[in-house]
């Protein structure tokens, strides 16, 4: 990404990592909009981070990418030519390019327009730097589930049949969320399902005494 991409689309998870909206603060929305600057909390995340890669030019920047992993994953000439071919696109107002067509989709909506998608610009254009890489790292964040539970919150075994003593509740057991919600699941609507599938379990464990 570039300089422009990371201080208006690169989104941290965490109330204290997005100031100016949590703290509601138009002056700090309006800075993030106009300004050159990430807010402070990405920006410390950009000159910091052992996982992020800032350089002025692409040869730098691949190099400091490969450095990064210890082994030369990443061909310059490969990525140059792809850059280069969607920067083209960007001079096209009627580009089928996917990338360029979903930014200029999302910027139809004033509120994205302003402060949370970047206008397309060239990447490889030094106006538009410094290049910024980060390493990805993939995890499991929720499951949404894991354990086959029955109605009574006992957990099934192999054969289907309920292990003795052994209950389970919330995500775990798949009420947490995609349970009662599933594809519609949100980090707001999990509270709910955990309570119901807590009680649920603490009954059938009291009852099972």
């Amino acid at each position: 990404m570039t300089q422009k991409i990371i201080k208006r689309e690169f989104g941290l998870s965490g109330s204290e990592q997005n100031p100016d909206i949590t703290g509601k603060s138009w002056r700090m929305v309006l800075k993030r909009a106009v300004g050159k600057n990430a807010p402070v909390p990405v920006e410390a995340f950009k000159e910091h981070g052992v996982d992020f890669v800032v350089r002025r030019d692409l040869k730098s920047l691949v190099d400091g990418m490969n450095a990064v992993t210890g082994r030369a994953l990443i061909d310059f000439a490969a990525l140059e030519r792809e850059i280069a071919a969607r920067d083209r696109e960007v001079d096209n107002p009627f580009s089928k390019d996917s990338q360029i067509v979903h930014i200029r989709g999302a910027r139809n909506y004033i509120g994205d327009k302003l402060i949370r998608a970047a206008k397309p610009h060239k990447i490889l254009d030094p106006a538009n730097g410094p290049l910024i890489a980060v390493r990805l790292r993939i995890l499991t964040r929720k499951t949404l589930g894991g354990l086959e539970t029955d109605l009574s919150s006992r957990v099934l075994g192999n054969d289907g049949q309920p292990v003795p003593g052994l209950y389970a509740a919330g995500e775990v057991a798949g009420f947490g969320g995609g349970g009662m919600h599933g594809y519609s699941a949100l980090e707001g609507t999990f509270l709910g399902g955990c309570i119901f599938s807590g009680r649920t379990a603490g009954r059938a464990a009291a009852a099972a005494l």
